[in-house]
C-alpha cells in the first residue's frame, strides 16, 4: 500500500476539489495514527463519506454523524468527523468565492512558509495543525518535500507541474 501511494499519489498535484477534500480528511484522520492505518481504511473512508462529495458531506446531519461514529471501517473520532463536515462546509464557501477549492489554494500560493499556510488553514478549517497542513500541502504538490531529488518519482511529479515549482 505504501509503495502504491508513494509512486502514484504522494506529492502529485490533485486538480479536483473532491480529491483535495479527500486528502484533507485523510490527513486529519491520520493525526495520532500511522499512515498505514489510513491507507488500509481508505476505501472504507471513501464509502463512508460518499466518495468525498463535498456537497453531500457538507449537508451531513446528526444521523450521518452517528452513522460515522458507529462505522468500524473508519476512524471513529467525533472531533475528526465533525471537522470533516465543518471543513466541507467551509470548502463550499471557498468554491462560491473563488470558483473551486483548488482556486482558493492557488490564490494563496505561494505563501512563503508552512507557518503562513497553517495560520490560513486554522482561520478557515478545523483540526488543521501544522503537521496536518504541511502533509496536506506536500502530498498535493503545493509544498516541496514529498520526495527527495534522488527519488525517481520526483521526476514524475515535476512533469505534472506541482505548484511548488511556481515561485
Amino acid at each position: 500500500m505504501h509503495a502504491h501511494y508513494h509512486d502514484h499519489e504522494y506529492g502529485f498535484p490533485i486538480d479536483n476539489d473532491n480529491g483535495l477534500f479527500e486528502r484533507l480528511v485523510l490527513e486529519i484522520n491520520q493525526a495520532g495514527l500511522s499512515w498505514s492505518t489510513i491507507l488500509h481504511k481508505k476505501a472504507n473512508f471513501q464509502r463512508a463519506y460518499d466518495g468525498f462529495a463535498i456537497q453531500k458531506v457538507a449537508n451531513y446531519g446528526e444521523k450521518d454523524r452517528n452513522r460515522l461514529l458507529s462505522d468500524a471501517g473508519i476512524i471513529r473520532n467525533k472531533l475528526k468527523i465533525n471537522a470533516a463536515i465543518h471543513n466541507a462546509q467551509q470548502i463550499l464557501i471557498r468554491i462560491e468565492e473563488y470558483g473551486s477549492f483548488s482556486a482558493w489554494l492557488n490564490h494563496h500560493h505561494p505563501l512563503s512558509n508552512k507557518d503562513e499556510w497553517t495560520k490560513l488553514f486554522k482561520r478557515t478549517f478545523k483540526f488543521t495543525g501544522g503537521e496536518i497542513v504541511n502533509e496536506f500541502l506536500m502530498s498535493t504538490g503545493y509544498l516541496p518535500g514529498a520526495h527527495c531529488n534522488s527519488c525517481s518519482i520526483q521526476d514524475e511529479i515535476i512533469k505534472k507541474g506541482p505548484k511548488w515549482l511556481e515561485k
